[in-house]
């Protein structure tokens, strides 16, 4: 029962209907404002109540890039505009965040308290003379009063993450020996002068969120007393509710990537919590980070961490996270699985931000919801291959009442998915299997495991698409007979048959995540043997917790050998290359502090009892020590099918791993469903109306 998500709550003149809050996302729609808006109304009329927008820039040098919105320049206002309307038509609420990078702008001259080299915008800020920080100030009041008087129903003032605001809190990024830096409460000032000027410009009755950050996580930067201090001030200085952030874009700790356990960093924002209630303050928090679930928002309420949570991707992965939850049906709602791929990662250029698992977030106007009944002559479309191209390609089908047969070779659909789920923090993609389950169930689907169809067992349906797959590339070295050998998929499979000395020929994703399955001892003792695994719910779940604490550097690693010696090759440079930029330094990372180890640059000679043989630039050769080689250097599409369709003139489609394995990867698949499955859909619909 999710009664306590479903409670009504206030944050100052603002009466909520439950205490989820979309959170800021930085879309790259911005400058698109019908697109922007479209996908704003898609979640408000899926049960979102306060939706707080991606970042607007309060001026030039405060934007995150040159496609973030600058509220001080001619049109912006006007493309909030359609955004702004269509929430409010679905009966959903608007605060329009207020955003300085600070040290962090890209495409510009970045502007911080002091000239600190930044990691992240790789460059150093000019230090803010006293007439920009004024005009700074004077820069968030502005936008604060013009979004009262333009409609938006609150306002957030972004300082965490490591924007502005938080490094004028920071000691680490504020050198200064003024009235803005030099101790704690001179460091505090700049934050408090920008809520004060705000307050003042948007009167008492206009609710002001401050985004604070709850721990930075960053040597040298401000503790977690210090960051708690300046959220109690923040609260008695005029703020109507603290939504705490966590980390910055420099830290070494994960915030946000799938490894991170559900609300890992729920108990900072709890400490804040406390802090201000133990001053007599009533001012709601708001907690965030790696909470995808309703059930996981109703458990953080119950253990008193927060009065609401934020989440944002989840109302990426599925519009009607709100609706769907509230009625019930948990297993329908598509759960975001924080691979950051389609979202964070393109936040970050200027790609248009979408999510892996629902390739219509962000272009809802580019693919409308095709809902139409079912034709009494409506021929059936099969799909061949119920992995991520599959799957999302039969429910995007059968969406639009087309009968469906959707056939897959193995004994359960999710493909590669099945694989990932068992990587220690990837479980969430087990999730994206339970929901195409059910919602494929629920579309009317007929699902066929176990099957390898001819082409001339599809001859009575009038299109196929053809999603196999792909197949291991395999790797033929002299000397295989001297040691086990198995590819990747037979790994993952039976890792039990996987030795305790591994080398791993491959280094790029699904090498990486192999490499942190096995190095978890998983498979050793025989099928039932998995170390470090089990137990029931709460164990489980402290052990992933310990588990991650390790692997973030946050706790010293156990004693002794990792349960495996994995070695990682690659001919290349670059060990898990394809990863997407904000996960691979946190899982290279996580399996480096495991335990496992990596060698590039090498050649691979031959396979001997002792173990694999390689070679570096010079030609000097090594012995890797191994029990067994496991093959993980890529992938071949497998389409057989497509050529069988071919010679009887079925119509066919040929999507995913199956049309191309070259830079596979799962949000390419899902997006080829999505194109293929309206497409075909499309097809469909035109031949029924002919005469």
């Amino acid at each position: 029962m999710l009664t306590r998500v479903f409670s009504p709550v206030r944050i100052g003149s603002l009466r909520l209907p439950h205490r989820v809050v979309m959170g800021s996302m930085h879309l790259n729609l911005e400058h698109d404002p019908p697109a922007l808006a479209a996908f704003y109304r898609e979640r408000a009329e899926g049960g979102a109540g306060l939706i707080v927008t991606g970042g607007a820039g309060v001026d030039r040098a405060g934007a995150g890039s040159p496609e973030y919105l600058v509220l001080s320049e001619p049109g912006a206002w006007d493309a909030l505009e359609p955004a702004l309307h269509a929430v409010h038509q679905a009966g959903a609420l608007l605060a329009l965040q207020l955003f300085h990078a600070g040290r962090y702008a890209m495409g510009v001259t970045p502007v911080a308290p002091s000239a600190v080299f930044s990691r992240f915008s790789r460059q150093t800020p000019a230090a803010m003379t006293e007439e920009q920080i004024q005009q700074t100030i004077a820069a968030f009041a502005a936008a604060a009063a013009t979004a009262l008087r333009r409609g938006f129903d609150a306002v957030e003032v972004m300082g965490s993450e490591g924007y502005l605001i938080n490094q004028f809190a920071s000691p680490l990024t504020n050198l200064r020996d003024d009235a803005w830096g030099g101790d704690e409460d001179r460091r505090a000032a700049f934050p408090l002068a920008v809520l004060a000027a705000v307050r003042a410009a948007v009167g008492a009755d206009f609710p002001v969120i401050v985004r604070t950050s709850g721990a930075d996580f960053v040597d040298g930067s401000s503790t977690p007393e210090q960051s708690a201090d300046l959220a109690l001030r923040l609260a008695g200085g005029g703020a109507d509710a603290l939504n705490i952030g966590i980390g910055w874009h420099e830290s070494s700790v994960p915030s946000v990537q799938s490894l991170v356990p559900h609300g890992m960093w729920l108990d900072i924002a709890g400490g804040i919590r406390r802090r201000i209630a133990q001053a007599g303050l009533d001012v709601p928090v708001i907690g965030s980070n790696r909470v995808n679930s309703l059930p996981l928002a109703e458990q953080a309420l119950a253990r008193g961490d927060v009065d609401l949570v934020s989440m944002s991707r989840p109302f990426l992965a599925d519009a009607r996270l709100v609706a769907t939850s509230r009625d019930g049906d948990l297993d329908l709602v598509n759960e975001c699985i924080a691979c950051n791929q389609a979202c964070i990662d393109r936040s970050l250029g200027v790609e248009r931000v979408s999510c892996l698992v629902n390739p219509r977030a962000g272009r809802e106007l580019e693919f409308p919801l095709l809902v139409r009944g079912p034709e009494p002559r409506s021929p059936r479309v099969a799909v061949v291959g119920a992995g991520p191209a599959g799957m999302q390609a039969a429910a995007t089908l059968a969406a639009t009442g087309a009968p469906v047969d959707l056939v897959e070779a193995s004994d359960s659909i999710g493909g590669q998915f099945l694989l990932a789920g068992q990587v220690p923090g990837k479980e969430d993609y087990l999730a994206t299997v339970r929901y195409f389950r059910h919602e494929l169930a629920r579309l009317g689907v007929r699902i066929r495991t176990g099957a390898a169809p001819s082409a001339a067992d599809l001859a009575d349906h009038a299109h196929v698409i053809v999603a196999t797959g792909v197949r291991p590339r395999r790797v033929a070295l002299p000397g295989a007979g001297a040691l086990p050998v198995l590819d990747y998929q037979e790994a993952f499979a039976a890792p039990w048959r996987v030795g305790r000395r591994v080398a791993v020929i491959g280094a790029g994703g699904i090498a990486v995540d192999l490499a942190h399955l096995l190095v978890e001892g998983v498979g050793l003792g025989g099928p039932d043997g998995v170390q470090g695994r089990g137990g029931d719910h709460a164990d489980s779940r402290t052990a992933e917790r310990a588990r991650f604490r390790r692997e973030a550097g946050l706790d010293q690693p156990h004693a002794g050998a990792p349960a495996r010696e994995i070695t990682l090759l690659r001919r290349g440079r670059h060990i898990g290359e394809g990863i997407g930029p904000s996960t691979r330094w946190a899982v290279l990372q996580a399996i480096r502090i495991a335990g496992v180890r990596s060698r590039t640059g090498v050649e691979y000679r031959r396979i001997t009892p002792d173990g694999l043989v390689v070679a570096d630039a010079d030609g000097v050769e090594e012995v890797i020590p191994a029990d067994t080689i496991v093959v993980a250097a890529g992938q071949e599409p497998h389409a057989p099918l497509a050529a069988e369709l071919a010679a009887l003139g079925i119509p066919h489609t040929v999507i995913g791993g199956a049309l191309d394995a070259s830079g596979l990867n799962a949000v390419r698949a899902f997006e080829q469903g999505l194109r293929a499955g309206t497409a075909v859909a499309a097809g469909l619909a035109v031949r029924l109306a002919a005469p």
